[in-house]
């Protein structure tokens, strides 16, 4: 679920959902145990690992995961890139930007979580910190065995407390995201120095032991230590618990991870294969175009490319270089979730239905998809695409979806119950004379149809005041501009005014996080099972919460209770239903414009960095299992 949030809007495509790839989060729960002769309930067993359904895919006693080379060599280092700056070293708060590296979703080179997510299954995770997971057969808790080996950096051993103070620290002084996520708990507490309680407010939450099981600990000792806010931007190499501790900082350049040769990690199976870069080295460009010139000059050593022009026509090298360029296209299954022009519905302008539905019949996505991707992106049309999820592949709503939105007829849009969704199409020449018509009509519907002298509609409203048909498009960088502009111009013809803006990344950032936009480029990253998220990046009680992901600013009390419903699904097909029922509602709202998502990853590396044969199909895991190939080292 998502498959990085404020990083993941740092970057073109892949960094919007590595919220995306961002990332993507996955969950699990147990399995409730009951004795159908007795009716007795049995005792809650400790387990290993944990899966939402059906049983984890490595025994207990597993020797290394399937998607690693559990031979490969330790040494070296890579170099990977990031376009902007950083200036902190503290990705758990909502101040700053942090460094290349450092994610607040997940444990990363620096730190470590009670569990971890396996990327070859669904809905898995693996004892990392915790060597077991115990879960009430209500769900009504679950408590964590630490590991007695589970050390800090500075050799201090990993306690209960430690859990505790930062459950307590992310919630409290965190990114809004955690006090969302964690919402169902109600409180933590030691039962020793190495078992930690969670107790939680309701029953059945079948994610939310397995969301708590990946939260990220840190070092009480060290952040409780006079003179340190965790509140607070730094760039002090912090304590962690990870593979990697901070080297070399140039802040805002660049950022170096020396492989720590201690680490009390290093024989866990879990771990077999993987962190074999002695040295891992981010550096920072001022903008996309620069950067792939720097990787061409071999500045660093991988690329996901994100652009298809780029990758078909920008990667020509010296015939000294050829055979070093390694350019493959790698298919993933990881939910595209949705990148999407995003209406910021706080605005008036966009708080009517029509002008949003209007707005949209005018992107040619295929003239554009033609002119400056060779014609390879998908059209997005679901927030759940590439995945099961996705509304589209049920057809019509049927009756087990029905009986979920029939309750809200009167309160949703009409269409979820009559169409199937798919985003306007046009024929890809560049003439539309029948989306322009059909917008148009729906602009005069909601009332804008007087014309000023620059051609810009306008209504008049109750007090007598004028409303233009006028906004902004917000985004970090230029990479966009090609699809953008002729959007703008279609925009013109039918009588609206766009301007598209570019803003450095931390002034993005900040007005993203402020909700000072009318429209942005962003996304909503998703994973192949949605749950407890869902109410940051929809719920009524984030869209005034500064730095939530609830962009939109959607307050609408049936999603709230869809949201609620997905959290308490009983299994997978339910889990389907409920989701197809959420998407439906989100994208008959028009709440965003799709853009488009590629089912591959393309992935340009120089040969002296090798990666596993077998791939994740999550997340291609560069700094995790690729490795340095010294016979093929530049010399």
């Amino acid at each position: 679920m998502v498959h990085r949030m404020r990083n993941l809007i740092k970057q073109s495509f892949t960094k919007i959902f590595a919220f995306t790839f961002i990332t993507a989060i996955t969950f699990a729960s147990a399995p409730a145990f009951a004795d159908e002769t007795q009716g007795a309930q049995v005792a809650p067993q400790a387990q290993h690992a944990i899966a939402l359904h059906g049983e984890p895919k490595y025994p207990a006693d597993f020797k290394h995961l399937d998607f690693v080379n559990p031979d490969a060599p330790k040494g070296g280092q890579i170099k990977l890139s990031d376009v902007g700056t950083f200036d902190s070293l503290n990705p758990f708060i909502a101040k700053g930007s942090p460094a290349g590296g450092l994610n607040y979703l997940r444990s990363g080179l620096v730190y470590e979580s009670l569990m971890q997510n396996a990327w070859d299954e669904p809905f898995t995770l693996y004892g990392i910190l915790a060597k077991d997971i115990t879960i009430a057969n209500d769900k009504s808790w679950v408590q964590f065995t630490l590991r007695d080996e589970a050390k800090w950096a500075d050799g201090k051993p990993i306690t209960a407390e430690d859990v505790i103070w930062t459950f307590n620290a992310l919630t409290t002084d965190g990114q809004p995201f955690f006090k969302a996520y964690w919402h169902d708990v109600s409180s933590v507490e030691a039962i020793n120095e190495k078992t930690v309680k969670f107790n939680f407010g309701v029953k059945g939450n079948a994610e939310l032991p397995l969301i708590v099981a990946e939260m990220v600990v840190l070092p009480k000792h060290y952040w409780t230590a006079e003179g340190r806010k965790f509140g607070e931007t730094t760039l002090e190499a912090p304590l962690g618990s990870g593979p990697y501790k901070i080297g070399k900082i140039d802040p805002g350049r660049s950022i170096e991870y020396i492989r720590d040769p201690n680490w009390w990690g290093k024989d866990l199976p879990f771990y077999k294969g993987m962190y074999n870069f002695d040295r891992i080295v981010y550096e920072y460009y001022r903008d996309e175009s620069v950067r792939h010139e720097a990787f061409l000059a071999q500045a660093f050593d991988v690329k996901l490319e994100n652009m298809a022009k780029i990758w078909h026509e920008n990667y020509k090298v010296s015939d000294a270089k050829k055979d070093a360029l390694m350019m493959e296209e790698i298919e993933h299954t990881r939910p595209s979730g949705m990148q999407a022009f995003v209406f910021n519905i706080r605005r008036p302008l966009f708080q009517d239905i029509k002008v949003r539905e209007a707005l949209g019949y005018v992107f040619d996505f295929e003239w554009s998809n033609k002119q400056f991707a060779y014609g390879e992106y998908v059209r997005t049309n679901s927030y759940f695409d590439n995945s099961d999820l996705a509304s589209y592949l049920g057809g019509l709503p049927a009756e087990e979806e029905l009986k979920i939105l029939n309750p809200h007829k009167d309160k949703i849009p009409p269409r979820v119950f009559t169409d199937v969704y798919k985003a306007p199409q046009t024929q890809g020449n560049g003439k539309l004379r029948e989306n322009m018509k059909t917008a148009v009509k729906l602009l005069e519907d909601a009332g804008y149809t007087q014309l000023d002298k620059e051609g810009i509609r306008y209504k008049t409203l109750e007090n007598g005041e004028t409303r233009r048909l006028e906004f902004e498009i917000l985004y970090y960088s230029n990479t966009f501009e090609r699809w953008v502009l002729p959007f703008v111009q279609n925009l013109k013809r039918i009588g609206a005014k766009a301007n598209f803006r570019v803003v450095d990344p931390s002034q993005f950032q900040r007005r993203t996080m402020s909700f000072d936009y009318d429209v942005i480029i962003s996304g909503f990253g998703q994973s192949s099972s949605p749950g407890n998220e869902q109410r940051e990046f929809w719920g009524s009680d984030k869209a005034d919460i500064e730095g939530s992901r609830n962009l939109i600013g959607i307050k609408d009390p049936v999603i709230d209770e869809i949201v609620t419903q997905i959290i308490h699904a009983t299994s997978r097909e339910d889990l389907v239903t409920k989701t197809r029922a959420l998407d439906r509602i989100l994208l008959w709202n028009h709440y965003i414009i799709p853009m488009w998502h590629y089912p591959k990853w393309r992935i340009a590396h120089w040969n002296y960095i090798q990666r596993p044969e077998k791939l994740s199909g999550i997340s291609p895991l560069i700094t995790e299992t690729w490795w340095y190939d010294e016979t093929n080292a530049p010399k």
